[in-house]
């Protein structure tokens, strides 16, 4: 009886320690590496970054407001993110002054210096933002954004050398379509065309089916009178976006320019699905009628074209030249008027002027308006020609002579610069019968008559039966009614007796750029002569327009 408790007792002590082991290795299992204790500035971070990048700026600023408070207003990744916010909605100052308070807390990223920078640019202090970019520079000389920006800046401000300097330096650091489209601007705005010919061509080989590069390039080759290359870059453009309105306005004004209206109505049809409420577009369709000789419908086109852009010069410029037609001349002289004070130095719409005060009966301001024209005017000989007419129907034979000897002047300088040029027949036909009226047959410069075009105008003064007088007032207002012809070295700017009547619209968009664009912001467009040529538009107004 005594042995029996100590026999069982070591037995007992046996059981205690084996059911004891298994809690402690189960105790030693639980126990897992602590995470580490992330700074208590930077521990939502990422929660910030889901809802900023999912768009849900709501619960973003709800949560930067929780961490602000926590953090005394230290979490720079929270001010960065808020002011970005900020930025989207419009708010520039506010988000100008929060990315001040990130380069406070952090002085030595250059992201921070960039933001205030793009602030700056946006508020239009271009000069504060170039001292902020190239700040931002000394601290990172390999960023492509800060010299494509700096030359942004730059162009702003009109200091196109820098502009091209820094714009070039991006394109040694990363090429991207941006910078190649900002530098061909560049060039078209200092008048480089060929310069900036060759930029969009590189930037076409660097990026083959960027839509947006393939029109630009062929509008510039439009507007350079390279067809041939304007149609291939424009097709090129139409295959990778079949919608791309600005390619099918270019497009069409050239089937336009050629005389083939119908297929260009087809072309505008697709574009006005995209851009129903499109300056050019209404005004290049407006002109289509004017060639199928619908004068109705053509005003009704230009008076919408005219509604949306009321200061295109161009839109009025052929609400002019229609009203001429129809012989409305009250009409005429109104749009004309609103023209030249829109674009003063354009030597056409004195002469159309000329016509429209003709037929009033105001012969005295006709007449002013034609030395105007005349003086203004330096390469197009209609102006001459049709001056010399109306100073013939008013018996100034002396003067009649020396505007034909300046037209015939103007005509030999243009033969000597293109020698394949033809002229408009009905152009060379008056010219004959005003030397034959004035006896200098003997030095005409006229030889042989340019091959008949698509469509030709039909001129009173022209095709009416040859009398002593050249024309009457009401030949002298029945300018043109044709916009169809075109001759393929040489478009003859609008003319008041005789001449074609191409179709008159806005330049194209080389930023919005577009113009662009235009853009667009616009998009800045290429800068125009003194006298530029009549031509069909070929963009959208700065996308955007």
């Amino acid at each position: 009886m005594a042995t029996a408790p100590a026999v069982a007792h070591p037995k007992m002590a046996d059981e205690e320690t084996s059911t004891a082991l298994p809690v402690s290795t189960e105790a030693k299992k639980r126990r897992a590496p602590k995470a580490p204790e992330l700074p208590i500035v930077e521990r939502r971070n990422w929660l910030i970054h889901q809802h900023y990048i999912r768009k849900d700026y709501d619960t973003c600023k709800a949560i930067i407001k929780e961490q602000l408070q926590e953090t005394n207003g230290m979490c720079e990744y929270g001010i960065y993110v808020q002011a970005l916010i900020m930025r989207l909605e419009g708010k520039i100052q506010q988000s100008l002054e929060l990315f001040q308070s990130c380069a406070i807390l952090n002085p030595s990223s250059s992201d921070n210096l960039k933001q205030v920078a793009r602030s700056l640019f946006l508020l239009g202090k271009h000069k504060a933002a170039i001292e902020f970019y190239h700040e931002a520079a000394r601290l990172n000389e390999k960023d492509w954004e800060i010299s494509h920006n700096l030359g942004l800046c730059y162009f702003f401000i009109k200091d196109l050398k820098h502009a091209e300097e820094h714009l070039n330096m991006a394109l040694r650091i990363n090429k991207h379509d941006k910078t190649f489209m900002m530098l061909g601007k560049v060039h078209l705005l200092a008048g480089e065309t060929d310069k900036a010919a060759e930029v969009f061509r590189i930037a076409v080989e660097f990026s083959p089916e960027n839509t947006e590069l393939l029109t630009t390039l062929g509008l510039l080759f439009l507007q350079l009178g390279k067809y041939q290359k304007a149609f291939e870059h424009l097709g090129n453009a139409l295959t990778f976006d079949p919608n791309n309105y600005k390619a099918i306005l270019a497009a069409g004004s050239m089937m336009q320019t050629h005389g083939d209206f119908d297929v260009a109505m087809s072309k505008y049809r697709v574009a006005a699905c995209a851009v129903p409420e499109s300056p050019p577009l209404w005004n290049n369709i407006g002109m289509c009628f004017f060639g199928k000789k619908k004068y109705v419908a053509a005003i009704s086109c230009l008076k919408r074209a005219h509604y949306m852009s009321p200061f295109d010069w161009k839109v009025l410029y052929n609400l002019g030249l229609v009203h001429l037609t129809m012989q409305q001349f009250a009409s005429a002289f109104h749009f004309l008027s609103a023209a030249i004070n829109l674009k003063p130095r354009m030597g056409e719409l004195y002469m159309l002027l000329a016509v429209a005060l003709t037929n009033l009966e105001d012969v005295e301001n006709a007449t002013r308006a034609y030395e105007q024209a005349a003086t203004i005017d330096e390469s197009n000989p209609l102006v001459n020609l049709n001056f010399a007419i109306f100073l013939y129907n008013h018996g100034d034979k002396k003067a009649t002579l020396d505007q034909y000897q300046e037209m015939e002047r103007k005509v030999n300088l243009l033969r000597d610069s293109n020698s394949t040029l033809e002229f408009d027949p009905e152009l060379m036909d008056m010219a004959q019968k005003m030397g034959a009226a004035l006896q200098v047959t003997e030095g005409l410069v006229w030889t042989k008559p340019a091959k008949d075009s698509k469509s030709k105008p039909n001129s009173a003064a022209a095709t009416g039966p040859p009398g002593p007088p050249l024309g009457t007032n009401q030949a002298l207002g029945q300018a043109m009614s044709s916009a169809a012809s075109y001759s393929k070295n040489l478009q003859q700017p609008t003319g008041a007796v005789v001449g074609s009547s191409t179709p008159l619209g806005p330049e194209p968009d080389v930023e919005k750029a577009p113009s662009p664009p235009t853009g667009p912001p616009g998009s800045p467009k290429p800068a125009e002569s003194e006298n530029p040529k009549p031509r069909t538009s070929k963009r959208k107004s700065k996308v955007e327009e």
